[in-house]
């Protein structure tokens, strides 16, 4: 029979809202385990190439879903680890939005104006840079460049990277090797650790159940660091208190499979499910009209010639994030870097005569490779994802030895999504073909259907309880001690990158689970510190899985 362990806070998933929720709950101290699926990786691990077996296909999850994939971190520090840092704050308008429910969609407890102290100290954790065009890169000022010639604006948008420390490598997606992008392997998860916090990687939680004294007993196996398809022992650890900060693409999976033992769930777990409206736009550029239109140059002669160099995305324009504009009206554009991989196979060949993503033309486009610009909207969406029966483990039926599933979420675009993405890809066109610029042509949404990498709302926080999971503390409805704290409780789309604004809830939420582990039986405190941070990411030796965790009797 397999010993069971017992702590005080079980934290399901090492991403911004698992990882602060570990770090406030170990500072007040309460005894912490954190259970991550994916491998533990740092600075020294995250290799520049995209070889079978390294941190770009260990540190990935990309999940096909029916016409929705999901594209997501699989590692210690989650998403933070593979995103791009951008992080700008939500626009006031965005917790007025009704999308279809025809009222408002956010609780009435939060607003911009109650979230910006939250967001406040999440940009002093990480931290969070404002940006200076002089620290720019080349695609950046490609873009903002364009945007000044076509009458719109431009911004440096704020980061969590240390710029002076970044050396423009454009590898930052698959986890930065030099510590200049601020993930959480150097603040919040390095503080929790300090604090007597354990974490577990390659440990993927298959459900929940209650246990007679009202606590809740969650259960794992073993994932083989190596080929993820591979389970191994499994194993179960009681807890007073579970905060699940999984994702929003494996968050509802979870707690869909846990309805046999833990009873119904809400039913807006695993419905409502939004892609932050998000749509890629690919752009070969002509050199010698960017010289001649432009006028720029990087000092050599060459125009541009540098879609590889830099980071991204470092600049956006705002123009249409207008609280006076309809709602699905309302996007984001940035300039963008997606390396090579997904990024050449499924962008399209503008004015194409045959294939659109494959043949003599694509072949062509690939050659002029060095001149293209991603530009990356964040519109409003319509919520329609809905997740189907969970498979049998994990959230996904994996099919290669790391990185690619098969999911559950089944995505229909609404018209009022379409309208957004086809007035930004109105827009782009506009911008970046004027005068001959370059060519534009969208991602296709035939080949894996539409595309994310900030999935939201799967297990929403709302005041209706048909239509939110969540309360407005996080807590799961009917489920008292179990609260959710990843992407998967933000409400509705944001029309910009969501990293920001996840942290900020899960640290406004902490307060709240610190009253709530206190009231089971946690000696805890809620201290309010911060973590210090780090300049180096470090992983740590092998620690005995049962060390410091008493088993229970």
């Amino acid at each position: 029979m397999t010993s069971i362990e017992s702590t005080d806070v079980l934290v399901i998933g090492s991403g911004f809202g698992g990882a602060i929720a570990a770090y406030h709950l170990a500072v007040g101290g309460a005894r912490v385990v954190v259970l991550e699926r994916g491998p533990w990786l740092s600075g020294e691990d995250f290799e520049h190439d995209f070889m079978l077996g390294s941190s770009y296909t260990r540190a990935f999850d990309f999940v096909v879903g029916d016409g929705m994939s999901v594209l997501g971190g699989n590692c210690v520090g989650g998403g933070s680890v593979v995103y791009f840092a951008t992080m700008p704050r939500a626009p006031r308008f965005v917790f007025e939005r009704q999308g279809s429910l025809g009222r408002r969609m956010w609780p009435a407890a939060i607003d911009r104006d109650v979230l910006d102290p939250w967001y406040d100290r999440v940009s002093e954790a990480l931290p969070v840079h404002p940006a200076s065009w002089e620290k720019v890169p080349y695609g950046g000022g490609l873009w903002a460049a364009a945007c000044a010639h076509a009458g719109r604006t431009a911004n440096p948008a704020p980061s969590a990277v240390d710029v002076d420390q970044c050396t423009n490598c454009n590898w930052m997606m698959a986890g930065c090797r030099f510590d200049a992008k601020r993930s959480l392997l150097l603040n919040y998860l390095p503080g929790a650790l300090d604090h007597g916090a354990q974490i577990r990687p390659l440990h993927e939680v298959q459900h929940l159940s209650r246990n007679a004294d009202g606590s809740y007993r969650v259960h794992y196996r073993i994932v083989d660091e190596e080929d993820y398809r591979v389970l191994h022992e499994a194993g179960a650890i009681d807890a007073k208190i579970v905060v699940v900060a999984a994702g929003a693409g494996a968050t509802p999976v979870i707690l869909q499979r846990s309805e046999e033992t833990l009873g119904r769930m809400p039913r807006a777990v695993g419905r409502y499910f939004s892609g932050n409206g998000e749509r890629l736009n690919t752009a070969v550029f002509d050199e010698e009209r960017v010289r001649e239109v432009l006028g720029l140059d990087r000092g050599d002669g060459v125009p541009y010639d540098a879609y590889q160099i830099g980071r991204g995305p470092c600049v956006a324009s705002w123009d249409r994030l207008d609280g006076d504009l309809p709602e699905f009206e309302r996007f984001s554009l940035e300039q963008l870097y997606f390396p090579p991989g997904l990024g050449t196979i499924l962008a399209q060949v503008p004015d194409a005569t045959g294939p659109t993503w494959f043949g003599v033309e694509k072949k062509e486009m690939l050659r002029q490779w060095q001149s293209w610009l991603t530009i990356f909207t964040m519109s409003e969406d319509d919520n329609e994802g809905v997740f189907g029966p969970p498979p049998e483990t994990g959230n996904a039926r994996r099919f290669s030895q790391q990185m690619l599933g098969h999911g559950p979420l089944r995505y229909r675009p609404t018209a009022n999504t379409w309208r957004g993405w086809d007035l930004s890809d109105r827009e782009v066109k506009d911008i970046l073909e004027r005068d001959g610029l370059a060519k534009v042509r969208p991602w296709t949404n035939d080949l894996v259907g539409a595309y994310t990498v900030h999935p939201l709302a799967s297990c929403r926080i709302g005041d209706d309880p048909e239509t939110s999971a969540l309360d407005d503390r996080h807590e799961l409805r009917n489920h008292p001690g179990i609260f959710v704290t990843d992407g998967s409780a933000v409400p509705g789309a944001l029309t910009v990158n969501p990293a920001l604004t996840i942290a900020a809830l899960a640290e406004r939420a902490m307060p709240g689970i610190v009253r709530a582990a206190q009231e089971r039986g946690v000696a805890v405190t809620y201290r309010g510190s911060l973590p210090e941070g780090t300049s180096n990411s470090v992983r740590p030796a092998p620690m005995n899985a049962l060390a410091d965790v008493p088993l229970a009797p």
